[in-house]
């Protein structure tokens, strides 16, 4: 399902509370589409652009469909262009746990999208030992 487009799955055993609450952001995220945008909330680097309120990113032009935890980790990255960003330091602004292979398993995801659109992106560079840093080509 994933690979088809889903945002996320729930497994069968998911509690109410759990359910709520994931219904409840999906709510939030709706209504984030909905309000007008402010130029704060826009990041403009290059070909990249990324709206937080309305959590969208494009590629030239070109709309990418991004998980939430991809949308916050790119956003991260593309934020402070140039700057390399830490795993800790994109854990905390994606607001997850989990260890430095998941973190490199979502940058890979996020390649792997815009690679989709553009055979030449190389956007995400890797700073061996550091973390990762948007650059402009």
């Amino acid at each position: 399902g994933l690979r088809m487009g889903a945002d996320d799955y729930l497994t069968k055993d998911i509690s109410l509370p759990h359910l709520l609450a994931r219904i409840a952001a999906l709510f939030r995220r709706t209504e984030l589409l909905a309000m007008p945008q402010l130029p704060s909330d826009i990041i403009q680097t290059g070909d990249l652009t990324v709206d937080s309120k309305r959590m969208t990113v494009s590629w030239k032009g070109q709309s990418i469909e991004l998980t939430v935890t991809e949308f916050w980790m790119l956003h991260a990255i593309a934020k402070y262009s140039g700057h390399v960003k830490s795993r800790q330091q994109l854990m905390d602004e994606s607001k997850m746990v989990v260890d430095d292979t998941t973190i490199t398993s979502h940058i890979k995801r996020i390649r792997k999208k815009f690679v989709q659109l553009d055979d030449e992106f190389s956007c995400i560079e890797t700073v061996y030992g550091m973390g990762y840093r948007w650059k402009n080509n």
